[in-house]
């Protein structure tokens, strides 16, 4: 009795000294990209997030509530942000790992490890960006949807408030969530009570509640009752760089009359060289200039070419899957960024130009020689795990995971695609999740074998 009470305090002393130094460790080394960097890693799109607090108007594709999140961390040198992503993305992994009746100690530690060494995730964690938030809401909507008698009412309420927040910071989380919410309302009748009605409901006002909040930011900082622009101008792009727009033009512009009339044979190879590059987008002004008549090709483009513009935007679709690799646009040569820090944020200029990344000490293609496989792998067995539950006819929260995982890269895939066309920090952001499902996978099944063993 007495060797039985000291292996079990041994056992706990054990556990309890495994928590602290996790509790100590994990969230430094999800934002360890940062802390070797010397500064938050910059990205693209960095600056013109950063840039809404000051310039009082709005810009595609631009959140102001992640502008606004961006402004609270300056005085910090942002390192607050990084400190809060990175506690948010523990405590969604433990709070995942919990309600799914999986959570030990060491099981914690080392997912959350593989996760850091072989993923995107401490990487889009280092990151001011909106990134880190599109993964991590999946996990928090599926959270509020089965874990209302897992959860305390704190907790619930942590996690309405984050994923209104992360719907609010890109258009596009936003769209793969409501596809989430719409799916799941569509599935309840064929399962039931797994996916309560109190749930969904909840999972569902997150929506309305981030959408407000990006309308009521938008307002506060340029006096407009608006939501951000942009999406059409991206589409259109997308589609010029099919080869649609200029078939539209070569129809059309005999007959009516368009700014990019003259120009329909001197348009750019890709949506990026056309909308970020020298262009004669910059030349009719931009989207001021174009976003008008951009809209107007793209609706009339779509009536008059739909097998076309269904194709290449299946073949979109597909690409995207594919396109995971970790770093796209978080480059050394984004001047964009520097001089909106230079330009507003003065005081951060000294350590933003002494980090790593502006010494051109930043490269991906070794991390990607063991990120780009894990993802694809992942993705492969995030399948596999779907197709031996339904052979099984076995349909449990992990199951529901892995389904909601499915649905909602495929929803990325296509939202992203279509719209903006494939890149890869549209696939990075998002395949991390299915890398964690299929962790938590393997653990359960190799757990329940040692379980068994052991009792036998």
């Amino acid at each position: 009795m007495t060797t039985t009470t000291s292996d079990h305090r041994r056992s706990h002393a054990a556990g309890s000294l495994w928590l602290r130094l996790a509790a100590v460790a994990l969230p430094l080394l999800m934002i360890a990209p940062a802390l070797w960097n010397g500064y938050p890693l910059l990205q693209w799109d960095t600056g013109g997030y950063l840039a809404r607090w000051y310039e009082g108007y709005l810009v595609p594709s631009r959140s102001t509530v992640f502008g606004i999140y961006l402004h609270y961390g300056e005085s910090f040198g942002f390192w607050i942000n990084l400190a809060l992503q990175s506690l948010a993305t523990l405590w969604l992994l433990q709070l995942t790992l919990r309600v799914l009746g999986l959570l030990q100690t060491f099981r914690f530690v080392a997912i959350s490890l593989l996760l850091i060494l072989s993923t995107a995730l401490p990487w889009l964690a280092s990151m001011l960006l909106t990134d880190i938030f599109a993964g991590l809401s999946i996990l928090s909507l599926f959270l509020l949807v089965v874990g209302a008698s897992r959860t305390s009412g704190l907790e619930k309420i942590a996690l309405f408030v984050f994923t209104a927040f992360a719907a609010a910071t890109h258009s596009a989380t936003l769209g793969v969530l409501l596809g989430l919410c719409v799916a799941g309302w569509m599935a309840r009748p064929f399962v039931g009570r797994r996916l309560p009605i109190a749930g969904l409901a909840q999972a569902s006002l997150t929506i309305v509640a981030g959408g407000l909040m990006l309308v009521a930011a938008n307002h506060a900082l340029s006096g407009k009752w608006a939501w951000t622009p942009g999406g059409t101008g991206v589409a259109f792009g997308r589609m010029m760089q099919d080869g649609i727009v200029a078939r539209f033009l070569n129809d059309h512009c005999p007959r009516e009359t368009f700014k990019l009339c003259p120009y329909r044979n001197e348009l750019p190879a890709t949506a990026d060289e056309f909308l970020w590059g020298k262009s004669v987008f910059n030349t009719l002004g931009r989207f001021d200039g174009l976003n008008d008549e951009m809209g107007a090709i793209v609706v009339e483009s779509l009536k008059d070419y739909p097998a076309w513009q269904t194709g290449a935007a299946l073949r979109a679709m597909g690409q995207q899957l594919l396109h995971v690799a970790t770093g796209e646009g978080t480059t050394v040569w984004i001047p964009h960024t520097y001089g909106i820090i230079e330009r507003y944020i003065p005081s951060q200029t000294a350590p933003m130009r002494a980090a790593r990344q502006q010494h051109w000490e930043l490269s991906f293609d070794a991390i990607n020689r063991l990120h780009v496989p894990v993802a694809l792998i992942s993705m492969l067995g995030l399948l596999a795990l779907l197709a031996h539950s339904l052979a099984h006819r076995r349909i449990d929260d992990l199951t529901l995971l892995a389904a909601t995982v499915t649905l909602a890269l495929l929803g990325n895939a296509f939202i992203c695609a279509v719209i903006s066309g494939p890149h890869d920090r549209y696939g990075a952001r998002m395949v991390w999740v299915a890398t964690f499902v299929v962790l938590m996978a393997l653990a359960r099944r190799f757990g329940d074998a040692a379980g068994s063993s052991a009792a036998a």
